[in-house]
């Protein structure tokens, strides 16, 4: 008997119990008791210091809470938490670069040669230099940026590819029948061209979606209509500011820094960037 609670008691007062506490997840769809609104949730954000949920109702309109207790999932009382950490993908081992290759210790980069690896824009760069930078250095290659591929078939005659001056160019979208492929095919008819150029390409509309969904905490990439821009369509789905260029420069910056390795790739975009190392430093 507890001794120290004797004495009368409202035998009517509800039981106090332990709320469930759930993550919150994009999709996830929730009734905010003290208003009534359901919607399924879109994105989570801080503001202010704390955590809020954005929630879209089946009218696509959509209401900002704060997370906490009021709400119901399934019908049944939550305390809504945080997203839970995303699991940190595996940084690359001791004595490993960031593409899997063993680091060669007190190597120093190499002077530049005359090869070099073309891809279609910054953001492609800067992903290749992330990933494969350590082992572009060893052998004294440079990525650089085309800035688009329309005129490809003229920047590799000003290249003028031969032995010992290679070229290796990484295309977006390279799928049987587009115009990239098309591009590629007049550009490796071209004198010169064999032996001395190689043309590999990813099936994806920018190199952005060659990281992979899970890294970056969604199931798949969201898809966006035809003829609307695509970086903006996918930052507007992610609830990312996305009117400016700055907006997509900060954009792929967030999704850049989700990468910590080859594993954070996909196999498509791995396999190709490879095979132009290659191309370009076995003789």
């Amino acid at each position: 008997m507890d001794y120290q609670n004797w004495g009368p008691r409202d035998m009517s007062a509800p039981v106090r119990t332990q709320l469930p506490e759930v993550p919150v997840e994009r999709g996830m769809v929730l009734e905010d008791v003290q208003s009534g609104w359901v919607g399924a949730v879109t994105r989570v954000e801080k503001s202010g210091g704390m955590h809020v949920v954005v929630l879209e109702d089946r009218r696509g309109k959509s209401r900002t809470f704060r997370l906490g207790f009021g709400f119901l999932l399934e019908g049944r009382a939550i305390r809504l938490m945080p997203p839970a950490p995303r699991p940190a993908t595996a940084a690359p081992a001791a004595g490993r670069t960031a593409s899997g290759s063993v680091r060669i210790a007190g190597q120093r980069a190499q002077v530049a040669k005359a090869s070099r690896i073309w891809v279609e824009g910054k953001h492609d760069a800067e992903l290749v230099e992330k990933v494969w930078g350590d082992d572009l250095r060893v052998e004294g290659i440079v990525v650089e940026p085309l800035h688009g591929i329309d005129d490809l078939a003229g920047a590799v005659a000003d290249f003028r590819p031969g032995p010992g001056r290679r070229l290796g160019v990484l295309v977006d979208h390279l799928v049987p029948d587009s115009k990239e492929s098309r591009i590629a095919d007049a550009v490796m008819a071209s004198p010169g061209a064999a032996g001395n150029v190689l043309i590999v390409g990813h099936p994806y509309v920018d190199v952005w979606q060659a990281i992979r969904p899970a890294v970056l905490g969604i199931e798949k990439w969201p898809v966006v209509p035809r003829g609307q821009d695509w970086k903006t369509g996918i930052l507007a789905a992610f609830g990312w500011p996305h009117d400016t260029k700055e907006d997509i420069g900060l954009g792929w910056q967030k999704l850049l820094g989700a990468v910590r390795s080859y594993a954070d790739l996909e196999a498509s975009l791995l396999g190709r960037v490879e095979e132009v190392i290659d191309f370009l430093t076995v003789p």
